[in-house]
């Protein structure tokens, strides 16, 4: 469907922390975004989300493509009725390119994950993620602001009034906090305790997230985490280049997967799947059961809309797959290559 010979795609990415709508143009023009906190309600945070960008919009634009990426993403493209289900990795990589096209690195730090992606000539060919410690994450800072009963959206700008980094920690949330303690108690000023917990968590980004990885400019900053100056001159001063902030730093991975329907629907012509701004006032119920019919003992999850199943997964022999979704369709990039992304 088109408005005025014009096309609209629609891309979400819902994380543990945060979910993540944006609207793009047939230019990859964001004309829309959305971010809001998951707070352990997907289903909550996608219409809610919906919700969000339809006001937004001003009008319920005719979408002709939608994508889901991040942790949810599964059950995001059955609530949605999405066209394509890809992991972050390909979401992330595909926004930062549409920026720039010779990006070489992107840093991703988000709530409680973080990963980095190593790109040569337009083709993603390494990354990692960090392991369950949440100490290189967005979470670190918050549970420190708290600690300190200072707004997060204060501690960049109070991180960049330091001269004097303090020593902290960074290893381990455990550790981090009582070394902050530690030196508070040593009189340390807040700003330069703060410019120290920035510095802590770069350097825990680094040594375990980057180990082993050739990082080389021009370099993305992405994620929640890029809004905070001080992470950014942390990373800046650590790897000795320029740190690169899109505008749209925290819905990058939604941006990458409405990128990703545009591509699916260019290359499979047809109708969106999309339900449409309606979305809202549907009702999605999750349920499941083990299914004891051989020693695997799966785990069978079911999804219904409006009291209809309409999806059903989590078989390993096949035996329920005539509603079964696929966790990664077989779908290519145009400009991006996967054979080493498909087991992510």
């Amino acid at each position: 469907m088109t408005i005025n010979g014009k096309k609209f795609y629609l891309g979400v990415d819902v994380g543990s922390i945060s979910t993540n709508v944006a609207v793009i143009n047939e230019k990859r023009e964001v004309i829309g975004s959305v971010y809001i906190r998951t707070d352990g309600k997907p289903i909550n945070a996608v219409q809610k989300g919906i919700v969000i960008m339809r006001d937004k919009l001003g009008e319920d634009l005719p979408i002709s493509g939608a994508g889901t990426t991040g942790s949810a993403r599964q059950l995001t493209g059955i609530i949605i009725g999405a066209d394509i289900v890809k992991n972050e990795i390909t979401a992330h990589s595909l926004a930062a390119l549409e920026i720039r096209p010779d990006v070489q690195t992107v840093l991703e730090i988000g709530g409680q994950d973080s990963k980095i992606i190593i790109l040569r000539d337009g083709v993603a060919i390494d990354f990692a993620m960090n392991s369950v410690c949440a100490a290189g994450t967005g979470s670190f800072l918050d549970q420190q602001a708290r600690r300190l009963k200072i707004p997060i959206e204060d501690f960049g700008d109070l991180a960049l009034k330091s001269s004097n980094s303090v020593t902290i920690a960074g290893r381990c949330t455990v550790f981090a906090e009582s070394d902050m303690i530690h030196k508070q108690q040593l009189g340390y000023p807040e700003k330069d305790i703060i410019r120290g917990l920035c510095d802590a968590l770069v350097r825990n980004y680094l040594n375990n997230v980057g180990k082993g990885k050739v990082i080389r400019p021009p370099i993305m900053f992405q994620g929640g985490v890029a809004a905070n100056k001080g992470i950014r001159r942390a990373f800046e001063q650590s790897l000795g280049h320029k740190v690169h902030v899109p505008e749209h730093y925290d819905v990058m991975g939604a941006i990458g997967a409405a990128i990703l329907a545009q591509e699916e629907i260019q290359k499979h012509p047809r109708p969106s799947k999309f339900y449409g701004w309606d979305i809202p006032e549907m009702t999605f119920e999750t349920t499941g059961f083990e299914c004891a019919d051989c020693p695997n003992v799966c785990e069978i999850v079911e999804i219904r809309k409006n009291s209809e199943l309409v999806a059903r997964w989590g078989s390993k022999c096949g035996k329920w797959d005539d509603l079964a979704v696929s966790h990664e369709p077989d779908v290519e990039s145009k400009t991006l290559m996967e054979p080493m992304i498909n087991q992510f």
